[in-house]
Parts: structure tokens; sequence; C-alpha cells
């Protein structure tokens, strides 16, 4: 049985009407009988995209700092991270493939106004907290170029991503091409600086398999790990960025559809994995050699983007800081055009209001510099790093506020209809989500609580920051409970008519309703047409 749900008058429109209902079986069954690798190329493309939001200066800030501070300890937050990772992005993409509508959009159907508006706020601070780490990441890349403050790197950026975007009209593909390119080359320079190391392979192995937080810092770290590995905005921007593709109406259309953005989103993943990996290794490695001079131990007990370079030096020798600085830059560049995207998605979604992608980008983009640029002036490039991991750490606890709504939607048959996630779906994706969770108020909780008992505060000053916060934990709390148990009152998919016997051979051919009106494609939607990205 097709998946099909009540949408607007552009759904048939946009799919053709007055055709034969024959000519669509045809379509659908010349579709069908196309080799399966031929079909799978189409769909390549928007999980591609996602991944590069997997390598950003994010991160590589935070796993350059996890491998400093712990080795290889917290390879199992990265194997676990990208693993979920995994998981919710084909629940994402699933979402808009079987519904036609991305999860912003479901997100204002379904909930009420006071609910969808703070939901929108909190999505656009996810967007704003994920441009920090590449407004920062930027600025240290100049900074190492051409040897700039990175206060004043910080002010460049706000007109480096929109020149980027300025050049799509002379080729997109090739600006994406390059900034790919780029991207690989540090990850290459990586993995031969991990050759070079040589880390310690049983090491490894248990840092990826073995979960363990008994260091200092360890709770935090992995927090800000895998708060960078899986972003809140990156479900809304998957769910929105395959509606770009034409998928056939019918349940095997739909289907293979899932399927090969499954096995997309699992490439892209694994090279992310790979190359995070890399990073954490080269930099436990490193700062754990015996034989290591005084100046690598000062760069390792304070690791920052800006202070990196000096990890592949062995491999690069001079030329590192300049190629490692222009990885950087295109790590930076590539991932802001990502959250410019999903800012996009965000706002016409939930408020059904459309900016020009560069008003977008400056708005967003000028948020991200204020914090950043203070930050950088008053505690300089140290200063600047911690930014990162806080940022990092405010998308960890956002998670919950699109990973809720994602999760029900996609288990929903009010929503999905037969192609709703199967129970172990939904039993591994919600243990793994409450995990998350758990950790995120448990460290929330404990962090706060001990920040309390060792400041050098006044008593009376602990007093009213304890009430001040403590509530704001518990509306926190309270929020994600809401969420969770919330039943869904909206809904998107409609069942065949059990009156018409030809119904249940209509949907699984092509076609949305009984009278014979042809709908060639699930909904494409023109006013994604001007993703450039993921044509």
């Amino acid at each position: 049985m097709a998946c099909f749900q009540l949408t607007e008058s552009w759904d048939i429109a946009s799919n053709g009407r007055g055709k034969n209902p024959s000519s669509n079986v045809t379509d659908n069954t010349s579709h069908n009988q196309e080799p399966g690798w031929r079909k799978f190329l189409q769909f390549i493309g928007p999980g591609f995209l996602v991944s590069l939001a997997y390598l950003d200066p994010g991160n590589l800030e935070t796993d350059l700092q996890a491998g400093a501070n712990h080795g290889y300890k917290l390879l199992w937050v990265v194997l676990m991270g990208l693993i979920f990772a995994l998981i919710i992005q084909s629940l994402a993409a699933n979402l808009g493939v079987s519904t036609g509508k991305h999860l912003s959009e479901l997100c204002r159907i379904e909930y009420p106004n006071y609910v969808k508006y703070c939901l929108w706020l909190l999505a656009e601070i996810a967007v704003i907290a994920a441009d920090v780490p590449e407004v920062i990441g930027t600025a240290f890349a100049l900074n190492i170029l051409f040897h700039i403050p990175v206060w004043i790197g910080v002010l460049f950026t706000g007109f480096s991503t929109l020149l980027l975007l300025g050049l799509e009209r002379y080729g997109v593909r090739k600006v994406e091409m390059l900034i790919a390119t780029l991207v690989f080359v540090m990850a290459g320079c990586f993995f031969a600086e991990m050759s070079y190391a040589k880390p310690s392979t049983v090491d490894v192995l248990k840092g990826m398999f073995i979960p363990k937080l008994k260091d200092q810092g360890a709770t935090g770290d992995a927090v800000a790990l895998f708060g960078a590995l899986v972003m809140p905005h990156n479900l809304y921007l998957h769910s929105a960025l395959v509606l770009s593709r034409k998928v056939p109406s019918s349940v095997r259309g739909i289907n293979d559809a899932c399927r090969y953005f499954l096995i997309e989103s699992g490439l892209a993943l694994f090279l992310a994995f790979l190359i995070n990996v890399a990073v954490i290794s080269v930099s436990g490695t490193v700062c754990s050699a015996a034989n290591l001079s005084a100046y690598s131990k000062d760069q390792c007990s304070a690791m920052t983007l800006n202070s990196a370079s000096f990890l592949l030096k062995n491999v690069l020798g001079k030329s590192s800081s300049i190629v490692y600085a222009i990885a950087l830059l295109a790590s930076g560049q590539s991932s802001s055009i990502t959250g410019t995207y999903a800012g996009q998605f965000i706002m016409q979604g939930f408020l059904d209001l459309k900016m020009k992608q560069w008003m977008r980008n400056l708005m967003t983009r000028s948020i991200a510099i204020l914090p950043s640029l203070i930050v950088s002036i008053i505690g300089g490039p140290q200063g600047a790093g911690k930014l990162i991991i806080i940022a990092s750490m405010i998308l960890s606890f956002e998670l919950p506020f699109s990973l809720i709504p994602l999760l029900k939607f996609s288990s929903s048959s009010t929503k999905m209809g037969p192609h709703k996630n199967s129970i172990y779906i939904i039993l591994i994706s919600w243990i793994l989500g409450l995990g998350i969770m758990g950790i995120n108020v448990y460290y929330l909780s404990t962090g706060f609580v001990g920040w309390l008992i060792h400041n050098h505060l006044p008593k009376a000053g602990n007093i009213v920051i304890g009430v001040i916060v403590f509530p704001l934990m518990a509306i926190y709390i309270l929020a994600v409970i809401y969420l969770a148990f919330r039943k869904d009152t909206v809904v998107t998919f409609t069942e065949p008519t059990k009156e018409d016997p030809m119904a249940q051979v209509h949907m699984e051919n092509g076609l949305v309703n009984p009278i014979g009106i042809e709908s060639g494609h699930v909904p494409y939607r023109e006013d994604l047409a001007d993703i450039t990205l993921s044509r």
C-alpha cells in the first residue's frame, strides 16, 4: 500500500493532471526495470551534502581535544554517535520521501502555536550554535594563512560565505567539488600522519568498543563530541533535501528511494567516521608520545584549531600549516552553506516564510559573529576554542527538541502509513535517544551542582543563581517529557477508500485516488527547486 497524504494543491499540479492513468503504470514499470546502480545514482547528493556537517570545524576541535586529553578513550563516542547519526538521518530522509513534507513543516501542522514557536526558536538557536565553530574555524584559517588577529578574521567571515554563495551562478558543482577536494586533502593528511604515528591497534579498538568516562572532564568532552557529531539542524536539512528528488509514488518506488538514501547516507557517514577516527588517533598518539618536545607538550595541553597544524609536520613538513589552514577554511565554508540551507528550511517550515539565501546567511552569520567576536577579543584563540566546545554542548542539549518529533512522526501510522518504522528501529532509536538525553541531563545537573559547590561567589550569589537555573532545568526536563508523551492528533496519511475495490491496485501502481488522477511521483517540491546543491 503506497504512502499518500493530504497535500496542498501544488502536489497534484506539479505531477501532471489529465494524463492517461495507464501511462503512469508504464512509467513506473520502466523505472523499476532500470539497473539498480543507475537508479541509485539519481539519489546521490543529499546524504553527502549533509555529511559535510560531520567534518566541520566543530568536529575537528572536539576530535583534537578528545585525543589530546583522553587519547583513544572517547573513540566509542564517535562510533556510537555516527551509528546514531545514520539511523536518525535515514529516518529524516524517509520522513520527507514518504510524507512529501519536511520535518519543520510537520511540526507546524502538528503542534499548537506556542509549542511551534518554541521549537522554531530552539531550531534557530541550533543553527546559530552550529555556525559559531564555522566562524571561528574560518577565522583561525585566516590567522594561519595571513597572520591577522582572530577577531579580525571573525569579522571577515561575514563576507566569505556570501561570496561563496554568489559563486554558485558560475557552477555550484565545481565550487562544491573544490571544497570537498580540500576537505579530503586534509583527511588524507591525517590518514598519512596516522600511518606515520602508528597508533596502537589494540588501544584504538579498546577505545572504540569499551565505553569509559573515568578521566577528569571526560563527560563534558563526550557530550561536546556527541553534540558536534549529531546536530539538530541536520534533521531538518536532510528531510527537506530528499524532496528535491522525483520518487515514483508506488509503494515499491518509495521503498526503493528510502533504501537508496540509506545506502548513500551510510557511505557518506562511514567516510566521516574514518576521518573523525583518524583525527582523534593522530592527536592521541602524538600527544601521548614519550619523547614529546616541550613545545608539543604546550600545544597538546591547550589544543585548539589554531595550533593543531603541528600534528601534520611529520608528513607535510614546513607546508603543514598552509595545507591545514586551506582545508580548515574549506571545512568552515562548506558546512556554513549547509547551515544556511537548514536555516532556510526551518524558517519556511515553521513560519511559512522564505528569505533570499544571502539575506538568510547574513542574518544567521551576523548573530553568530557577535559572541565569537566578543570571546576572541577578550579570551583570544584559547577563548575562541572553548566557545566551539560550548557551542557543541548547546547542540547536544538541543537535540531532543528535533529528535523526539522525528522519532514520533516516523513511527506514526497517521504520518507515514505503511512506511512507518519497524518495531526494531523504534526500540533502537528510542533507546539511543533516551541514552543521549540521559547523559545530557546528568552532565547538566552534576556539572552545575559541582560548580555551585566549588565556586568562590558569595553565598547570596549562589542562591540567586540557583533560583534562576534550577527552574530552567526543570522546564527543560518537562518540555522533553511533554514532547515524548504528547499524542499526535493530525493525520497526514489517508487510507485508500474501502468502497472501491480498485483503490488498492491504484495505490500500488502510483495512482493517488480511485478516479484515476495520476501521480507519477511523490509530490515534487517546486519550492525547493532553488536548492542547487542537491540537484
